[in-house]
């Protein structure tokens, strides 16, 4: 087995799932293979309890802005009894692929970052810009704990990011995912008001009939957006405002009518729409609802920034130059979900989500996530030369 592979299933078999990620465990890991590179390592505690470790190849012009490689070391929970293969053991099949929880989402791409890095040091390269890699705790339960505290730290600022790779997802077909933005999750909470009383009478003005005022509302837009999406060919998930119902609260018993009710909504707005706008529309739902209708916000990002993918940007012209002479076919999307690339960019960094595992179906958090062990390979490959490029930009305008 090809010992970058060895790697990797050893890494995936380090049990970093929620909600009680072993993260001790991860950075010890990591932080092994990074001094065996000869990589500098710095860990950083961002809250009691969560680290962040950095491992950093110094350029030979530290004064350049650096490349920042960002991977998170948790994973989301798995049901065994959905698994072919236990999720922790990193089994490989005959054809070569590897079933684990993290094989997509996001092991690979740590692996991959070290795994090309130890190539380009093992050929002797160096490059004038500093390539710094972050492995950050958090990001699957919202990054709150994590790479959102850390990019306002000292620590982050000293690393002096000028452009950074995250997470992106896999692609069924021959092209390759590439993200220059993300939507703005929303989670909002509705809280409904309304008469109580004995669950045998017709009471008017309950909660209940508000929530369903609320619900229909809010799953007309839902069904709006699905159809707007079914219907443009061009249009992708990361294009449209995605909305589903995830939390339901009501009464303590069945004969009695409760005097309060709520409902949570899990909503993704793509940078396209004005947020402004859109949260007045929400205040409309629930005041059409009645009297008594309240939100509130469990999470709500403002931030649109996205990464220039111009050719007259030194920086997408470096990462697609390179993809371009690898002759990868790129297809350049809004990320569906959230990732940490939006921390990175709400402090005017550049960020790409980018994992190149094509001909692979999207597994993440979904049972049975695996990934073939060649992709894996060319992955490696894929970086070498991405890297190579990217730390090579020339001294940019505000540099010189």
């Amino acid at each position: 087995e090809d010992p970058s592979v060895t790697l990797f299933r050893e890494y995936l078999r380090i049990d970093t799932v929620h909600p009680k990620p072993d993260y001790d465990a991860a950075i010890q890991f990591l932080e092994r293979v990074g001094t065996d590179l000869g990589l500098a390592c710095q860990k950083v505690e961002v809250c009691q309890g969560y680290v962040v470790l950095i491992l950093t190849w110094l350029g030979t012009n530290p004064r350049l802005r650096s490349i920042l490689l960002n991977s998170h070391t948790d994973v989301v929970p798995v049901f065994e009894e959905h698994w072919t293969y236990p999720p922790f053991e990193a089994v490989k099949d005959s054809q070569g692929n590897i079933y684990a929880r993290g094989a997509q989402d996001m092991k690979c791409v740590s692996i991959q970052y070290l795994e090309a890095i130890r190539r380009l040091k093992a050929e002797g390269k160096s490059f004038a810009r500093t390539i710094h890699l972050t492995f950050v705790p958090d990001e699957e339960v919202g990054g709150h704990k994590g790479m959102e505290v850390f990019v306002h730290r000292p620590e982050f600022r000293a690393l002096n990011v000028g452009f950074a790779l995250d997470e992106g997802l896999a692609s069924p077909s021959d092209t390759f995912s590439v993200f220059y933005g993300e939507k703005s999750p929303w989670w909002i909470k509705v809280k409904c008001t309304g008469s109580p009383g004995h669950g045998s009478l017709f009471i008017s003005n309950t909660a209940a009939e508000k929530m369903h005022k609320v619900i229909d509302s809010f799953l007309a837009f839902r069904e709006s957006e699905r159809q707007r999406l079914k219907s443009d060919s061009s249009l992708t998930l990361g294009d449209v405002t995605s909305l589903n119902l995830t939390v339901l609260e009501g009464g303590p018993s069945f004969n009695v009518v409760p005097s309060e009710m709520a409902v949570g909504f899990d909503i993704r707005i793509p940078p396209t729409v004005d947020l402004k706008a859109f949260e007045e529309q929400v205040a409309a739902w629930c005041r059409d609802a009645g009297d008594g209708v309240t939100y509130e916000f469990h999470q709500k990002c403002m931030d649109q920034n996205v990464t220039s993918t111009e050719e007259s940007d030194p920086w997408w012209k470096a990462f697609s130059g390179a993809c371009r002479d690898m002759k990868l076919q790129l297809k350049l999307e809004i990320f569906p979900a959230a990732t940490d690339s939006r921390y990175i960019r709400a402090v005017r960094h550049p960020a790409i989500g980018f994992s190149p595992m094509n001909r692979t179906p999207v597994l993440l958090h979904d049972h049975n996530e695996f990934l073939n062990e060649q992709v894996f390979l060319r992955g490696i490959d894929i970086y070498v030369r991405l890297l190579s490029a990217l730390a090579s930009v020339p001294p940019l305008p505000a540099e010189c």
